[in-house]
């Protein structure tokens, strides 16, 4: 049992207890972000604003960067999508779930690109592009980036590039020795393919209903 514990946690032995305790914070506001996301109701952002905020600090107090950025990017879309979701005429929400229009693909492929590009400009530029990790990292930016924004404006398909790069985060966090957070990215990986299907399901009602 030890061994276990040794091999999943060991490595928060050098860390200080303020920042395990952050961490396991931001986590919990994380799944709760998640799963109200799922939930499609309006608590996703608060709660995910609380826990991008801790991750930025811890993130960039680890010199993560890449991920750094991300949960930066994610605190400004949540300010976006909050207004998005509460925009009405009425009863009537303005912004009802629904899939990608080819111009919403479009502005998708853009973001993606432009992320790559940016964050391998960062990493060169503070001396950070030395391992595989940084190739990840980058990917896995882009990825989220993309993620949040089609999540922001209602679209299915943000589920999509959670899954994606949930699963890559994954052993990447575990390989970082942030145990806590790898063990989030496993647990929104479940909760973003129950999220699509949650969504798709919305969308075949509201198509029913017209």
């Amino acid at each position: 049992m030890n061994a276990i514990f040794e091999f999943f946690f060991k490595q928060y032995s050098d860390y200080e207890t303020i920042d395990i305790i952050l961490e396991i914070i931001a986590v919990v506001f994380g799944f709760l972000s998640v799963w109200y996301s799922k939930q499609n109701k309006l608590l996703v952002f608060p709660t995910g604003m609380i826990s991008t905020l801790i991750f930025v600090y811890l993130l960039l107090k680890w010199e993560l960067l890449g991920d750094m950025m991300i949960n930066a990017y994610y605190f400004i879309m949540s300010v976006y999508g909050w207004y998005i979701w509460t925009r009405k005429t009425g009863d009537t929400v303005l912004n009802p779930v629904s899939r990608t229009t080819l111009k919403e693909k479009k502005t998708s492929v853009i973001i993606f690109i432009s992320t790559l590009i940016f964050v391998f400009v960062v990493y060169k530029a503070f001396d950070k592009w030395t391992s595989w990790m940084a190739y990840v990292d980058t990917l896995t930016t882009a990825i989220f980036f993309v993620g949040m924004w089609l999540m922001a404006r209602r679209k299915i398909e943000n589920w999509i590039f959670w899954i994606i790069g949930d699963i890559i985060s994954v052993p990447l966090y575990f390989y970082k020795g942030f145990t806590f957070t790898s063990l989030q990215y496993f647990g929104f990986t479940f909760i973003a393919i129950f999220g699509y299907l949650a969504w798709k399901n919305t969308i075949n009602k509201n198509l029913q209903t017209v």
